[in-house]
């Protein structure tokens, strides 16, 4: 779990983040989402450590890392996993080579664990028989295949994935937004994934942060957005009149849901024949 405590941060004067706080669980895809601009990016960036905030807390499992000491934090980015935006492969190393590379990183493991650790992971993103090959060979998806692999070669608590499905069709989307969720589930992960993707938010939105200028503007589940008065949130989510068209016919099944199980309670409190 990370507990997110009233974070402020700006630059040059311009305010980013404006007391942000959150409560990101274990076992759930938390998503955060909004506008370009709108701070979310910043925020992943403070909850990794690469952007020290202004005020407030960052706690990882109760413990404070705003305020632990380099080596401290380093243990902790032991156990983040990153799948970046776009894949960050090192286009001259191979698939296996970059995947080891966290191993080669944090461990003292041997040739021979650190291969038998890699191909564990290659076959768990469906990517057995890839060692060899080169991110020049591969497609968008399975690059994010391996940046995945890579981002949990070393069993994390954590799992931070910034726009995975940036440059990907839909149904490859699809296929990685099911990945990160298994796994996550799978692994008990604490798992927070920047999106602009709306398929992303209704797939795998377990826990849903919007993020508007700087402020935590509305949060929720994939269910509860779909019934929200927000209208910022409305605006971003339901932007075109196709999804304004689906949200309002969705809200109206459910509202015919409601009377239809009315009618039902009524006629079984009324012990009426059917």
């Amino acid at each position: 779990m990370i507990e997110v405590k009233n974070i402020k941060k700006s630059f040059n004067g311009n305010v980013i983040l404006d007391d942000v706080s959150a409560l990101l669980d274990t076992g759930k895809c938390n998503l955060v989402i909004g506008a370009s601009g709108s701070g979310k990016t910043v925020f992943m960036k403070c909850l990794v450590g690469l952007f020290q905030p202004d005020s407030g807390e960052v706690i990882y499992d109760g413990h404070s890392f705003t305020e632990m000491n380099i080596a401290e934090k380093k243990d902790i980015r032991k156990e983040i996993g990153m799948l970046f935006q776009g894949s960050a492969l090192f286009d001259s190393q191979t698939v296996e080579k970059n995947v080891m590379f966290p191993l080669s990183m944090f461990t003292k493991d041997t040739v021979g664990e650190k291969m038998k650790r890699v191909n564990e992971v290659l076959e768990r993103v469906n990517l057995v028989g890839a060692n060899k090959k080169y991110p020049a060979e591969l497609s968008g998806g399975m690059k994010k295949r391996v940046g995945i692999a890579r981002a949990i070669v070393l069993n994390p608590k954590y799992l931070f994935c910034d726009e995975p499905n940036s440059g990907l069709d839909p149904q490859t989307s699809l296929v990685i937004d099911r990945l990160i969720q298994e796994i996550t589930q799978e692994y008990n992960i604490t798992t927070v994934v920047n999106t602009h993707d709306m398929n992303s938010v209704m797939e795998i939105g377990d826990h849903i942060i919007y993020m508007h200028k700087g402020k935590k503007e509305w949060e929720g589940t994939k269910k509860e957005i779909i019934y929200s008065k927000n209208e910022l949130l409305n605006e971003f989510i339901f932007a075109s009149e196709f999804l304004k068209d689906a949200k309002d016919m969705r809200m109206l099944e459910a509202a015919g849901k409601i009377d239809n199980d009315r009618n039902m309670d009524e006629i079984i409190n009324n012990d009426s024949p059917l």
